[in-house]
């Protein structure tokens, strides 16, 4: 069984730097050989690939734009009336990818409405996402880039957000039906929102091109006190034959070098 491959997402690790190209180097430096991102459209591009073309770093996955924070929003993918911000956040999202060299995008579903009865604009929303879907599809697959779409729960994380299951996203790709869109398994989520993590890990795991973790309730490193047993499901995945990223998106619970002894290890007892 091959190693599973682990990427920093530098915006939850190695945040004691201010720069995005800052955290690149410290995670080059802590033995990683890819980086991922949330939103990096307010770091210089030229600067992000010099630090990566020196560093040797590959980025696995940034994602589209999130709108107007400041108004709530959490990207536009399922929101009806911006289907010209989501593209025009999609063309921005491609233009980083390229110059990086990044070959996958989460592409952000977004937030029920305030005041929104969820059940009430869940029809509108999924059809407004699927025709999203299946436009991105279109440019992505020109440029060798997976779109991806991530269940992020309403537990803890974000009361509001439209996509907050796999199955949920699993019948979305069902609709898109295209190849160069798929699931971003997040098990921090998932564990969140449905649990039975085996069995949804082997059920979604083919429509799957990238995976995040994090322990459960805390979101701190894998191997922190909580409800996950990350051992047996990194054994899992490798016996699975999972062979994309997974990304370390987590807080730290002290420095982000100290709490990765749980790395090491598995690097360690992989080579």
């Amino acid at each position: 069984m091959a190693p599973l491959k682990f990427c920093a997402n530098i915006s939850w690790l190695f945040t004691e730097l201010p720069e995005l190209t800052q955290r690149m180097r410290d995670a080059a430096r802590a033995g990683f050989h890819a980086v991922e991102a949330a939103w990096i459209y307010s770091s210089d591009l030229k600067e992000l690939k010099t630090v990566k073309d020196e560093t040797g770093l590959e980025f696995a996955l940034i994602n589209t734009p999130p709108g107007d924070l400041r108004a709530g929003d959490l990207g536009l993918g399922a929101v009806p009336g911006r289907e010209q911000e989501f593209r025009q956040g999609l063309d921005l999202a491609v233009q980083y990818a390229k110059a990086l060299d990044c070959r996958r995008i989460h592409l952000m579903a977004g937030r029920v409405p305030a005041g929104a009865d969820r059940c009430a604009v869940a029809m509108e929303m999924e059809d407004t996402f699927v025709q999203n879907l299946k436009h991105a599809a279109g440019v992505l697959s020109k440029e060798g880039i997976l779109g991806l779409i991530e269940p992020i729960n309403t537990r803890i994380t974000d009361p509001r957000y439209f996509l907050d299951s796999p199955h949920q996203a699993a019948v979305i790709l069902q609709r898109v039906a295209h190849p160069s869109i798929r699931m971003q398994m997040d098990i921090y989520h998932w564990q969140i929102m449905d649990g039975n993590l085996t069995q949804n890990i082997r059920k979604y795991l083919p429509m799957t091109g990238h995976i995040q973790i994090a322990q459960v309730p805390d979101r701190h490193e894998p191997d922190s006190g909580g409800e996950l047993s990350y051992t047996y499901l990194f054994k899992l995945l490798e016996e699975l034959d999972y062979q994309d990223y997974i990304g370390c998106e987590y807080k730290p619970q002290c420095s982000t070098e100290a709490g990765l002894d749980w790395l090491r290890r598995y690097w360690s007892s992989h080579n």
